[in-house]
């Protein structure tokens, strides 16, 4: 049975919630789309993974068995044939499994997309960590990454279980059809269908070596060079082709941390374990908390020691060339070409310590990197000279001029900021932690020395707070716009907790640019494009998560963003980033998956600004979410009556009498010739219903007027914005001055 979310509305946007039976670990986006245009989705979870399909076109209705002839039928042309015990069974054939896909996709653009179809592969314990390959999302015919035609046909992933194993998983990229999952010998035993029994055309590659479970892994392509060492004579001499093969690393807490890479072919047949010994092993001074391989450089790989630095290790850089007598294609030991250190923590006194790092990615096409603090602090180690305002004739680190790099680093964030929402993090002193009410802790006396105690145990908690923050950062590659140049990036920054924040950069290019103007005191333009060029935080997650605790955010990008054929198969190739976000986000919960889409009726800044809002594809009362918010029609404000005109008397005529003078003007009162009502007064209402609400029909009409939008283009948006960003300024620095005032009480005497 496939999974039905349950859709919750809030004002920022709408949730899909997918509540499961099983603990979820990690989840992933698959880059390549299936043929019939599905975002593939893999989790992990406490017996193995889970492969989902998500949009696209739907799989056709099972077919309905022939039951023409039952068993008796036809009994003159039956045939009855005694096996002997020395004659074997005979070998039944191998079942083809052809999936049939209806003509039209599932869902439309403005609509969520459905589950099409779900498999479960049973490893015989928990999978914690699931690794992809680092390309851009692309369609099925077009997935030829580093010269890998495989992709075309098959999912190629990595995956880390609680026990020691580490596998290399194949399997189709075209879901299975319904009749290929209902087949009888699947019946027979519960392990009919476990992972390595090739019934669903999957391999299985086992990576030996490890002693300890794995924190972590990643997964890139090299592209085969004809010509190249091969490990083995043997199969040097019966390769014919060029292979495409797959380096996976992963580090554990082994000793005092170790990195170890595999040298795998993608050549298994279906149903066969093999078996692969690393090819290189790093002994680390401290175990590391990620990694992830450059899109670019597939030989360099970025690894996280926090709260030491991030450094680059390079496995086909020999560390010393001269002395290597490996007989494979790269070295016995690869090169740590650079170290990225982040800032140090602030304190009483001159502080030894840095911030612990949270994660880091590549970003800019592996041209830099994007860190995240655990005090909620993001910035840019900008390594090649990616930076939008540098020239393009200066050269980066990773540059031909400078291709002997070794042992090098870098102190300094090209920009920097803070995640919204994060200021307890760097200030924890300001903390209250909320007393009982009668309790009289808020009348406890503070004496100087009382006073230096508590701000020194402020900070040492807010340094043992920070390193037990979690969180993350996915960088999702958006498709080129008809194919041409490398598309732009969009990044989901995250800090988990019992209420999470996540934020999102939708366009990494724009919001790098953004940045360094406002540094060099330019100002941040919101006008340059229709795209914002800033962070935007998500808004309202517990609505979704329903209490859980969010452990993880990865992106999906939207079909159409950038993707001339779509990823339903519909033309989109008017579509760009000026609709909205580029990506959807999916929240990972401990039991529970949502994915967060931007709302239709929700307006831009910019269109908000402008005057021309964007109306709601949805018709009223045709949606069946859970409103996370009062409906318009039913407004949770209440009107008073503020008039100061006498209250007329039923002697003189009553409420609904002939008028035989002028009412006097009220508070609320407008002169004629500005908005004259034309509405009559419904005789049929009580009075007390119409009794001082007259103004209300004037307001109605106020509402329903039209934007006037010549009026608000001679407006400086930009400079109102800095006013009320001042005003918010002014409002938060008295309220910090009145949260610092000390409190007076005074005792009568009895």
């Amino acid at each position: 049975m496939l999974p039905v979310p349950r859709t919750r509305r809030t004002p920022q946007n709408t949730q899909h919630t997918y509540s499961l039976d099983r603990r979820i670990h990690d989840v992933k986006t698959y880059p390549v789309q299936s043929p019939q245009g599905a975002t593939i989705i893999v989790y992990g979870h406490e017996n193995g993974i889970t492969v989902v399909w998500r949009g696209g076109r739907r799989l056709k209705a099972p077919k309905q068995p022939n039951n023409e002839k039952r068993n008796g039928a036809n009994s003159e042309d039956a045939v009855m044939i005694i096996d002997s015990d020395d004659e074997e069974p005979a070998a039944t054939a191998a079942f083809v499994d052809e999936p049939e896909f209806e003509d039209s996709p599932t869902a439309d653009a403005s609509s969520a997309p459905e589950i099409v179809q779900t498999l479960d592969l049973a490893l015989g314990t928990a999978a914690l960590h699931v690794a992809v390959l680092p390309m851009a999302p692309c369609s099925a015919e077009d997935a030829s990454w580093n010269g890998a035609s495989i992709l075309k046909t098959t999912i190629v992933l990595a995956v880390t279980c609680a026990t020691t194993d580490v596998y290399l998983v194949t399997l189709p990229l075209t879901p299975p059809s319904h009749e290929s999952k209902a087949r009888p010998e699947l019946r027979k035993s519960l392990l009919a269908g476990n992972a390595g029994t090739g019934v669903w055309g999957e391999t299985l590659t086992l990576l030996t070596g490890q002693s300890r479970p794995c924190g972590g892994l990643a997964i890139t392509l090299v592209k085969p060079k004809p010509g190249s060492r091969s490990r083995s004579l043997e199969r040097a001499e019966a390769q014919t082709a060029p292979v495409p093969r797959a380096i996976i690393a992963a580090h554990s807490r082994e000793a005092s941390g170790t990195l170890r890479l595999w040298d795998v072919a993608l050549d298994a047949k279906p149903g066969t374990i093999n078996r692969v010994n690393p090819f290189q092993t790093e002994y680390l001074p401290t175990p590391l908390t990620g990694m992830s391989f450059n899109p670019f450089h597939v030989t360099q790989l970025l690894t996280v020691a926090s709260p030491h630095a991030v450094r680059i290790y390079d496995y086909a850089a020999a560390s010393l060339p001269s002395d290597d007598t490996s007989e494979g294609p790269f070295p016995t030991q690869g090169s740590w070409l650079l170290s990225l250190y982040p800032p140090f923590t602030r304190g009483p006194s001159m502080s030894t310590a840095r911030k612990p790092i949270v994660a880091s990615e590549w970003i800019a096409h592996g041209r830099a990197v994007l860190a995240l603090l655990a005090d909620g602090q993001w910035g840019i180690w900008d390594i090649d000279g990616a930076s939008p305002t540098s020239t393009s004739g200066a050269g980066g680190l990773f540059s031909k001029a400078n291709a002997v790099l070794r042992g090098s680093a870098i102190t300094t964030f090209c920009v920097s900021g803070h995640l919204e929402g994060t200021s307890p993090l760097r200030n924890p002193a300001t903390q209250k932690s909320p007393a009982a009410p009668g309790s009289g802790a808020e009348f406890v006396p503070m004496t100087p020395h009382t006073r230096r105690d508590a701000a020194v145990s402020a900070i040492a908690g807010g340094s043992e707070k920070l390193a037990a923050v979690r969180g993350g950062i996915t960088i999702a590659q958006l498709p080129a716009s008809h194919g041409a140049g490398s598309g732009d990036e969009s990044a989901v920054l995250w800090l988990g907790g019992a209420d999470p924040i996540v934020s999102v950069i939708p366009v990494i290019s724009r919001f790098w640019d953004s940045q360094l103007r406002r540094a060099v005191g330019g100002g941040v333009n919101l006008w340059s494009g229709a795209q914002p060029t800033r962070m935007i935080r998500l808004t309202d997650l517990g609505t979704g998560l329903l209490g859980e605790r969010c452990v993880g955010a990865v992106a999906i990008p939207k079909p159409g963003h950038g993707n001339p054929s779509g990823a339903n198969g519909s033309a989109s190739k008017e579509t760009s980033h000026a609709e909205g976000l580029p990506i959807e986000v999916l929240l990972q919960g401990e039991s529970r998956l949502v994915i967060v889409r931007e709302s239709e009726d929700a307006s831009s800044l910019t269109s908000r600004l402008l005057g021309t809002r964007k109306k709601s594809r949805l018709e009223p009362g045709s949606t069946k979410a859970i409103l996370a918010y009062p409906r318009p029609e039913k407004p949770n404000s209440v009107a008073f009556n503020l008039s100061t005109a006498p209250r007329p008397s039923r002697a003189a005529g009553g409420l609904f009498g002939p008028r035989s003078r002028a009412p006097a003007k009220g508070l609320f009162d407008e002169p004629a010739d500005i908005l004259p009502s034309t509405e009559v007064p419904d005789e049929t209402q009580s009075a007390p219903s119409s009794q001082g609400f007259m103004f209300l029909n004037d307001l109605d009409q106020a509402a329903d007027q039209p934007d006037d939008e010549f009026e608000v283009a001679g407006r400086d948006i930009e400079q109102e914005l800095m006013d009320i960003m001042d005003i918010d300024r002014e409002l938060e620095q008295l309220e910090s001055e009145r949260e610092r005032g000390t409190k007076r009480v005074f005792f009568e005497e009895s």
